[in-house]
């Protein structure tokens, strides 16, 4: 994103990437690093100014007055009462007698609209400023589990060396499994935060409490047996990772089996992209370079599903994979897939064909996994061929391994004229995506103030 108060290549902070543009003003994270910028992809803005004090927003009592005078237009010598103790002493009481009605109201009309007018003002400060911590300390955020006998179908999760409940959690909300990101992690705390937890892909439910999850996690009899889990959104080195733990083949291996593409009939210098994400099972004794083949292969099928060009295939798996990491919802996936388009449209961009995605500077810079949305400046300002903040069109190649949605998302974009996005609100997911700069400062401004209400969220 860039500054309107100087020219358009000043990088945008990690949120205001994947908000899809250029950074108003020099950017200023609510958390570590800076926010992005078309998408959460990258930065944002600095956080809004805070709302005023509920005493400054009592202006109704104001206009009330107005009106009541209009109506009943007092003496010219006529004094309000100096404080609101004052208008319950017994001359300025209200007077019953139809003569002093007029008197009367306006009073009453003052006393209503000052205390309408502080609760009003002081109720939404207080809303937006602490809302979201007084809701989770009271409960009121909704219940932190599935009910016992929610559980349906399958999730498949895949453990890995060294991972720990906190990563564990968000793995299984991802799944599907729990309710949220937390519950698993939340569950371990307060019953058993030393559980031990051992790689292998494991077979659960969708919509399980974190105490049934747990029980099937320790369950022999749900650890599948060469068997594997790939999410959407996952780099080489990650998706190698799973394979090595659910498939207890050595991790050098794997490595090498991926070093050269050509082997695979791809024409690239990375498979990077090219190891579809999905739920594995192959035979004892499956070699390496087999594993890497089939996901290969599942790759080429998705491409052909969605009527990707012979030919255009890197090209629409390096779009797919920026979507597959800035999209939250299924509509988002073909609106993102929009703004990626019209940003490359010299006829329509206002940013020179940066694209400006924090995904692109992240991956590039080696902090996509660092736990927040938000780019660090050395992240949007390094000089890599991944790095759309720094230079025009499409990165070299992909920055993930997308899922079907995404590819055909980048082969089928939603019209519209957007040209920048932000995710608002981490927790539901709500996206803002605006056509022109102003209306994303002020997408912005919300992500900030949700921010600022929803500290340690991984803004």
């Amino acid at each position: 994103m860039t500054d309107p108060s100087s020219d358009q290549s000043t990088p945008l902070t990690r949120r205001q990437a994947r908000l899809g543009g250029s950074a108003p003003q020099e950017p200023a994270a609510p958390g570590e690093g800076t926010p992005a910028a078309v998408g959460p992809s990258a930065a944002d803005a600095a956080p809004a100014d805070p709302a005023p004090a509920p005493s400054e927003r009592t202006r109704p009592a104001t206009l009330a007055e107005t009106g009541a005078r209009e109506e009943s237009e007092p003496a010219p010598d006529a004094q309000l009462p100096a404080s609101l103790e004052d208008l319950f002493v017994p001359e300025n009481m209200v007077d019953t007698k139809p003569k002093k009605r007029g008197r009367g109201c306006l009073v009453a009309l003052i006393v209503f609209a000052i205390i309408a007018g502080g609760l009003t003002a002081g109720g939404f400060w207080v809303a937006n400023t602490y809302g979201g911590r007084i809701a989770a300390f009271l409960g009121w955020d909704g219940p932190s589990d599935y009910e016992p006998g929610e559980a349906t179908g399958e999730a498949v999760v895949t453990i890995e060396e060294g991972d720990g409940g906190e990563i564990i959690s968000q793995k299984l909300y991802d799944a599907g499994v729990t309710l949220k990101p937390t519950s698993f992690y939340d569950y371990l705390v307060e019953n058993d935060p030393a559980q031990p937890f051992y790689p292998g892909a494991y077979r659960l439910q969708q919509k399980m409490t974190s105490e049934a999850a747990l029980a099937a996690i320790e369950d022999p009899a749900n650890k599948l047996e060469n068997a594997f889990a790939v999410p959407e959104g996952l780099t080489v080195d990650a998706t190698l990772e799973a394979a090595a733990a659910g498939l207890a083949m050595p991790l050098d291996e794997l490595q090498a089996a991926v070093e050269d593409p050509a082997a695979y009939d791809v024409a690239a210098d990375s498979l990077e992209g090219w190891l579809f994400p999905a739920y594995y099972t192959f035979d004892p004794g499956v070699t390496a370079e087999d594993v890497v083949r089939t996901m290969v292969e599942r790759t080429r099928e998705s491409l052909a599903s969605a009527g990707v060009p012979a030919g255009e295939e890197q090209r629409i798996l390096t779009v797919a994979s920026i979507i597959q990491r800035e999209a939250r919802f299924e509509d988002d996936f073909y609106k993102v897939s929009r703004v990626i388009y019209n940003r490359l449209d010299e006829s329509i961009s206002d940013t020179d064909g940066l694209l400006q995605m924090d995904s692109t500077a992240q991956y590039g810079y080696g902090e996509m996994h660092d736990g927040t949305v938000s780019s660090s400046e050395e992240a949007l300002r390094n000089d890599n061929p991944w790095n759309t903040y720094v230079h025009p069109g499409l990165p070299v190649g992909p920055i993930a391994n997308p899922g079907d949605l995404a590819i055909d998302a980048a082969m089928n974009p939603v019209d519209g004229r957007w040209q920048y996005f932000v995710t608002v609100n981490l927790e539901t997911g709500e996206t803002v995506f605006s056509e022109t700069l102003g209306e994303h400062e002020r997408a912005i401004e919300q992500w900030h103030a949700w921010c600022e209400a929803n500290p340690n969220s991984g803004c």
